[in-house]
């Protein structure tokens, strides 16, 4: 269940073009309404049009200048939580890079099994990263590879404690852990609903008095050319406020470089100068020899 109220529910089951053309069509019915109350307002009243238009003006530009706020500020809040997603990612691939270093100070077999481990954890996560929270096939497999992760670090512990490295490793997975958990909360982080709401009343009540105000084709050229700008500006917030849906998502270049990295980095590799392992091969040679 993603946050956001009903109306964030509602706006992420529509597709991005379907969220363009409703928002036109409502600012569109609304100015409609605007221009049926003019003529209206006109064949009844005997007051002098320009006061009329003076006061339609100033009522009309305090309008845009609110709405533009609250565009503003709605779009603030859609890309702070981008950004903090998107900063996410890179926060768990250091983790996780640091954790498969520290995992090469351990004895075997503890060091194989828990390099495999963060290493299928990781091509987990970016597959986790692009499929629906809610019916993602890789979310129980995440969970099944975090449980094992543990047991393997619990299972080192001697070797851990014998090598002096006890609280680093323990520090360096439990941030892998606590990342886990910080990530599927941003994924589920939506502008509230009452933010969406807001801006829906205040795109409608800004398109009738638009609407109110137009007065001669051109007027109604600019005011349509405003609209469709309008109702592009929220369907790229939509989009960006669809974490796990929309085209806009966070880059999991950071979890694909780290990938690639521990795969061409196999614990044999970080054996190349240590000398204990050269001296016990060495002993063990002579040994044969005599």
């Amino acid at each position: 269940m993603q946050g956001g109220g009903w109306l964030t529910e509602w706006l992420s089951n529509l597709s991005i073009l379907a969220i363009f053309f409703v928002s036109l069509a409502a600012m569109m019915l609304a100015a409609a309404f605007g221009q049926f109350v003019r003529r209206l307002k006109a064949s009844r009243s005997e007051d002098d049009p320009d006061q009329s238009i003076a006061q339609e003006a100033v009522l009309l530009s305090g309008a845009l200048g609110l709405l533009g706020l609250l565009l503003a500020f709605s779009f603030g809040m859609v890309l702070n939580r981008y950004e903090s997603r998107r900063q996410l990612v890179t926060q768990e691939a250091n983790a996780i890079g640091t954790a498969y270093l520290r995992a090469q100070l351990l004895d075997e077999p503890h060091r194989s099994r828990l390099s495999g481990l963060l290493i299928a954890y990781t091509d987990n996560r970016i597959k986790l990263a692009g499929t629906d929270l809610d019916h993602n096939p890789y979310l129980p497999t995440n969970d099944r590879l975090l449980t094992e992760i543990w047991a393997a670090v619990r299972a080192a512990r001697e070797s851990a404690l014998s090598h002096g490295i006890t609280t680093a490793l323990l520090v360096t997975f439990n941030e892998v852990i606590d990342l886990d958990t910080e990530r599927k909360v941003a994924w589920q982080l939506r502008v509230p609903g009452e933010v969406l709401f807001l801006l829906l009343v205040y795109l409608m009540l800004t398109a009738a008095i638009l609407g109110h105000s137009a007065d001669g084709p051109r007027a109604k050229r600019a005011a349509l050319v405003l609209f469709i700008l309008l109702a592009l500006s929220i369907s790229v917030m939509s989009d960006v406020n669809r974490p796990m849906t929309g085209r806009s998502r966070e880059s999991q270049l950071a979890m694909i470089m780290l990938l690639q990295s521990l795969k061409s980095q196999p614990a044999e590799v970080f054996d190349k100068f240590d000398v204990s392992r050269e001296g016990g091969d060495a002993a063990g040679r002579e040994g044969s020899g005599r």
